[in-house]
C-alpha cells in the first residue's frame, strides 16, 4: 500500500496495527500526543476483509479520539491493488508539498516516555462507592462505547444499523443475565457517547470498559508486568472500571483477562467484592 500512498500525495510517516492504538482510551491519548508531536495531519485507515480492501482518509482530530468522525474518505477493491490504484488515481493531478517522502513503509515504537503520562491512571485495586453511584455500561458497536476509531476494523466495517443493533440488543442480554448474578449495585445502559457531565447529573459516575488485545499489549499497557510466550500472545478481553470524575481507571487486584468475554466479565465483577 505505500507506494499507491505516495502516489496520491501523501507522506506516511508511520504504520501501526488499529488493534494496538485502540487498545484503551489511554492508549489511543499515547498515540494522539505521538501524532501530535510528528506533527501528523492525516489519518489513514488500511481495513482487509475476507474478500476486500478498504482505505479510508481523514483529518487527525488533534486528541485521543484521533478522528472525529467515521464518515471519511474512503475507497475499496477486492485486493490492496485494486484499491491502491482507486486511491491514486483520485489523488492524481494534485501538487504533492512532499519533498522527502519515505520509500519504505516504517513500523515504529512509541517510547516509553510517551506512554507513562497514562500507564499511572491504571490502578491494580477496586473502586469505593459503587454502592452509591450507577455504573455505566456502554454496549459494544455504539458511539458511546467504540467512538470512531474502532468502526475502521475489519469485524465492524459495513455493518449495518440494524445488524449492529441486533447484536447490541443480544449482548445486552447476555451482560444483563451476568451483571444480575454478580453485580449487586444500579447499572445505566449507554447506547450513545454523552458529555461527562451529563452522565454524572445522572448519577452514573463509573463507566465499564471492555477492551480486547494480545495479552502481553494489554498488560504493559496497563502497567503491569506483560506474560511471555504462547500465553502472552493469546488475545484475550479485559474489563476496568472508570472514574469520571477523576479519569482514574481500576483494574482490580487480580489480572483476570480470559479469551472469553463472558468469563473475563464474570470474573471481574467476583473480584469487585475482594
Amino acid at each position: 500500500m505505500h507506494t499507491h500512498l505516495v502516489e496520491a500525495g501523501g507522506d506516511p510517516v508511520a504504520y501501526f496495527e488499529l488493534e494496538q492504538v485502540a487498545l484503551s482510551e489511554a492508549r489511543q491519548a499515547d498515540f494522539a500526543r505521538a501524532f501530535a508531536a510528528r506533527q501528523v495531519k492525516n489519518i489513514v485507515f488500511v481495513t482487509r476483509k475476507r474478500e476486500s480492501l478498504s482505505i479510508h482518509v481523514g483529518p487527525f482530530s488533534g486528541d485521543g479520539r484521533v478522528v472525529a468522525t467515521t464518515a471519511l474518505f474512503g475507497v475499496s477493491g477486492k485486493d490492496w491493488r485494486d484499491a491502491g490504484a482507486q486511491l491514486a488515481e483520485a489523488g492524481r493531478g494534485k501538487t504533492s508539498k512532499n519533498l522527502l517522502v519515505i520509500d519504505v513503509a516504517e513500523f515504529p515504537q512509541i517510547s516509553s516516555e510517551e506512554v507513562a503520562q497514562s500507564e499511572q491512571k491504571f490502578l491494580p485495586r477496586n473502586p469505593l462507592n459503587l454502592e452509591v453511584f450507577k455504573l455505566g455500561i456502554p454496549l459494544e458497536g455504539s458511539s458511546a462505547e467504540t467512538g470512531a476509531l474502532s468502526y475502521f476494523r475489519y469485524d465492524l466495517l459495513g455493518k449495518s444499523q440494524e445488524a449492529i443493533l441486533a447484536e447490541q440488543a443480544a449482548q445486552k442480554s447476555q451482560i444483563q443475565a451476568i451483571m444480575e448474578n454478580h453485580y449487586p449495585h444500579q447499572v445505566e445502559w449507554l447506547t450513545e457517547s454523552k458529555p461527562n457531565e451529563e452522565l454524572v447529573r445522572d448519577r452514573v459516575q463509573f463507566l465499564l470498559v471492555k477492551v480486547e488485545g494480545r495479552q502481553s499489549d494489554l498488560m504493559e499497557s496497563m502497567g503491569l508486568e506483560p506474560i511471555g510466550g504462547e500465553e502472552g500472545m493469546k488475545t484475550v478481553v479485559k474489563y476496568y472500571i472508570k472514574l469520571i470524575v477523576r479519569d482514574e481507571l481500576y483494574i482490580g487486584p487480580v489480572w483476570d483477562a480470559d479469551t472469553d468475554w463472558e468469563v473475563a466479565l464474570t470474573h471481574f465483577l467476583e473480584n469487585l467484592k475482594k
